[in-house]
């Protein structure tokens, strides 16, 4: 199930009637193929997951010991995968917020823990409609219990904060590196116009900034150029496609009455669905002699504002011994969680599940779970042996 994840990821009945036989499987696992079948390998499902939790921290101690890993950061983030059908039969199965663009399917939530390098250390699955910052307290919770406290440090991105979560991570005497809200900027205004700023790779610059609350917590502001480019074409997208949808909305009140009401309902979904810019129009609906009119002006106050936080950003920490670049070299670190989650959808396609039972759900993440194990094995291998670290490029020079 595993190598087959890994190699040619597919179906429980592709694997026992096409994938097994193909391979040296038989005969390195002493089974032939005429003995396996889709429900066979269903019933190895099921004896597989009761094993994931000694599984994970087998692993994650050979893994350790094989590349000398440190776990002295550990990167935390969430994402989500659907179900085709209706998974009337599964819990944790709820509609929320879909990182696939599928807000029509069920889904659950598979938050992620792994090492500075991406090495994964240990996951858990929770209910799809689940918000991120819910499952912090969990996560470490879990991982302290199998692995130790330790002085690690923890690595989350905007979406686990909040003050809860803070206050437990302090509380514990737990270290952390967490992004912030856009709005946090508003704070740091007079710091953003400062020129003191701290260049650590090409067009990325950062500062350490004391706590507005004078507390001892730390605050990174950053700024990269590649980030600013493109919020600005966002923005300006955003912009016209606001004062477009305002001149169409314009028009039809001048062809034809129309409630005020509706049209101000109108101007509301086209704000909402164009965010990055709404704060720039200053839109007035109101009832002319039966009919609705509207009037609209720019709040280039608003733009000046925008234009000097395009690119930035804002972290938080209590680590006071690292330096802001430091800090910031940790905090990107998080695209390791972030390549995890784009491996397991696209090389190991975990999504969509198909399956219709919860146990086989979870014993099909932990599947997927294992095949990246052994995915970024053989990248630290590769990359040991000078040969890069892209699995999939062996695989399909051993398929020719």
């Amino acid at each position: 199930l595993v190598i087959c994840r890994l190699c040619q990821p597919s179906s429980e009945l592709y694997i026992a009637e096409h994938f097994y036989g193909q391979t040296a499987l038989p005969q390195l696992l002493g089974i032939p193929a005429s003995k396996i079948n889709e429900t066979r390998l269903y019933r190895a499902l099921d004896q597989l997951l009761p094993h994931k939790e000694k599984l994970e921290t087998f692993l994650k101690n050979q893994l350790g010991e094989l590349f000398e890993l440190e776990y002295d950061l550990l990167l935390y983030d969430v994402t989500s995968t659907y179900f085709e059908g209706q998974a009337k039969g599964i819990a944790k199965a709820k509609y929320g917020y879909s990182r696939d663009k599928r807000k029509d399917c069920k889904q659950v939530c598979i938050a992620l823990v792994v090492s500075r390098c991406g090495m994964p250390i240990g996951y858990e699955v929770f209910d799809g409609n689940r918000t991120d910052s819910t499952t912090v307290k969990e996560i470490v919770t879990t991982m302290e219990s199998r692995y130790g406290k330790s002085q690690r440090i923890w690595v989350m991105d905007r979406g686990m904060l909040s003050e809860a979560n803070i206050k437990f991570l302090k509380g514990g005497g737990r270290r952390y590196i967490i992004g912030t809200p856009k709005s946090m900027l508003k704070q740091f205004e007079r710091e953003l116009l400062e020129e003191s700023w701290n260049h650590v790779r090409e067009g990325v610059e950062v500062k350490i900034c004391a706590s507005p609350d004078g507390d001892k917590e730390t605050f990174i502001l950053c700024r990269s150029r590649d980030r600013l480019e493109k919020e600005k074409a966002i923005f300006a997208r955003f912009e016209t496609r606001i004062e477009e949808g305002l001149k169409k909305i314009q028009t039809s009140c001048q062809k034809k009455k129309q409630s005020a009401v509706k049209i101000a309902e109108r101007v509301g979904r086209l704000k909402g669905a164009n965010s990055r810019a709404a704060r720039l129009f200053d839109v007035t609906v109101k009832e002319e002699d039966g009919k609705a009119k509207i009037t609209w002006t720019k709040d280039e106050s608003h733009r000046k504002w925008t234009t000097l936080t395009d690119g930035c950003y804002v972290l938080r920490s209590n680590v006071q011994d690292w330096t802001d670049e430091e800090l910031w070299q940790a905090y990107i670190q998080l695209t390791e969680a972030e390549l995890a989650f784009r491996i397991q959808k696209s090389d190991l396609k975990i999504r969509p599940v198909w399956h219709q039972k919860e146990d086989r759900v979870m014993a099909h993440i932990l599947v997927c779970f294992l095949a990246y194990v052994l995915w970024k094995t053989l990248a630290q291998l590769s990359r040991r042996a000078g040969l890069g670290d892209e699995p999939r490029r062996f695989f399909d020079e051993l398929a020719n």
